[in-house]
């Protein structure tokens, strides 16, 4: 991971903030304690799948040792950090899947479709895993259309991964059926809000709780485009239960705000978390945060107003960007005039969207910036181009892949006791 720098102003406090998040939501601590205690027997197969599969893998490996006899990774492209002894490491396209995922997880199949009922499949499951294993049932080319329209349309993770597991062999949990007659255990790093297994993913080793008939309902509620074999698989129904898997979740968007408020805390301000269940679009996410702020613009002390959650956003221009810088530029023309306050948000990946960006930060001066550069919040907004925005702005925040992912933190700072700096003084 990426430290950002860490200077003496509200801006620093924000990287301040965002650091210790990320460092206190790695995985390999988390990975290490579920696996004290819990049975594995058998030959061991690992397999790792998500944007903080590697970390996962490495972690359990070497607690493990040599009761892993074989395994195999699949991160998304640029997370995996070197080779890991006895793995393979595979890495494939995330948010859509790509020939390479295609062929991470035909490897992954091969692996445990030999296994017999005295085995055991470690399972590191993490966000990101929906683009990462996936085996469809459909020509991969319609896979990716569709998977494209569900992205762009707003349809949440839920609604988005009703749909993928009808059209593959190894999601709503496919895959654990593809293990049996082994036993599956799941360790989990959440990204969806709940901590719903069947939704992590789209629950590869877990029962799903949709049906054919919500799956219907969604794919019509969005006018997806869909051939008649796509169509069909809708009315398949998925694994209801299963008797080989045992899960256990390890982290979550809770503990991410959790983190963040203590930081925030010892840096001097009240925070409060508004809601770890944040679920709307980053418009709406945005401009919330920036009234707020407004609301509390003058606090007997410094506030953090901090929320978890995933926003979506509905994709109606042709620029670059992803749910946090949006989240961050919506909530730009909302704290406007306000010298000491600031929103700002990331997802915990070090990803946001097809960007190299984690997200965004605004604050009272970025409006007068961004007139002074050529742009308009509203003409940015209306392209869904907050990436080329904010950069012009110096608003991106870039960590790099950080190991792990629990969904993303958004904040409003107000009323750090400093003096304005010279580019705040005016605003219009």
């Amino acid at each position: 991971m990426i430290d950002l720098p860490e200077t003496d102003d509200l801006r620093g406090d924000a990287h301040r903030i965002i650091n210790r998040a990320l460092r206190d939501a790695q995985p390999g601590g988390a990975v290490r304690g579920a696996l004290k205690g819990l049975p594995l027997p058998g030959r061991l197969t690992l397999v790792a799948v998500g944007k903080a599969a590697w970390e996962m893998a490495a972690a359990a490996r070497e607690a493990l040792g040599d009761r892993v006899l074989r395994g195999a990774v699949i991160t998304k492209h640029g997370h995996a950090r070197g080779p890991i002894n006895g793995l393979d490491i595979f890495e494939a396209g995330h948010p859509v899947p790509d020939d390479s995922t295609f062929a991470a997880t035909r490897a992954v199949i091969d692996l445990v479709r030999p296994l017999e009922a005295s085995d055991t499949v470690l399972f590191l499951l993490s966000g990101g895993g929906s683009a990462l294993l996936e085996s469809p049932l459909i020509p991969p080319g319609e896979l990716q259309d569709i998977t494209r329209q569900l992205l762009a349309c707003g349809a949440d993770i839920t609604e988005v991964n009703a749909i993928r597991k009808r059209l593959s062999a190894v999601k709503g949990g496919r895959f654990a059926r593809l293990c049996a007659p082994a036993r599956v255990a799941s360790i989990i790093l959440s990204d969806v809000l709940g901590d719903r297994l069947d939704a992590i993913a789209s629950g590869p080793a877990a029962p799903d709780a949709c049906t054919c008939a919500q799956a219907r309902a969604i794919a019509e509620r969005y006018g997806l485009r869909m051939s008649g074999a796509a169509r069909k698989l809708l009315d398949v129904e998925t694994p209801k239960s299963l008797d080989n898997v045992e899960s256990h979740v390890i982290g979550s968007v809770r503990l991410l705000c959790a983190s963040a408020a203590k930081c925030a805390e010892d840096l001097g301000y009240e925070a409060r978390v508004l809601t770890a269940s944040l679920r709307c679009t980053a418009r709406d996410a945005g401009s919330f945060l920036a009234s707020v702020a407004r609301d509390h613009s003058a606090p007997d002390k410094p506030l953090a107003l901090i929320c978890g959650g995933e926003t979506v956003v509905r994709v109606t221009g042709g620029g670059l960007g992803g749910r946090n810088q949006e989240l961050a530029l919506a909530a730009a023309k909302g704290i406007a005039h306000l010298k000491n306050a600031c929103v700002f948000s990331v997802g915990s990946d070090g990803t946001d969207g097809p960007t190299d960006a984690a997200g965004g930060y605004v604050d009272g001066g970025t409006v007068k910036r961004l007139r002074e550069a050529g742009w308009s919040v509203e003409a940015a907004l209306a392209d869904n181009d907050a990436y080329h925005a904010l950069e012009a702005c110096g608003g991106l925040i870039t960590t790099g892949p950080t190991g792990t992912n629990v969904n993303d933190l958004s904040v409003a700072l107000i009323g750090r006791a400093r003096a304005p700096r010279d580019d705040e003084a005016m605003y219009f």
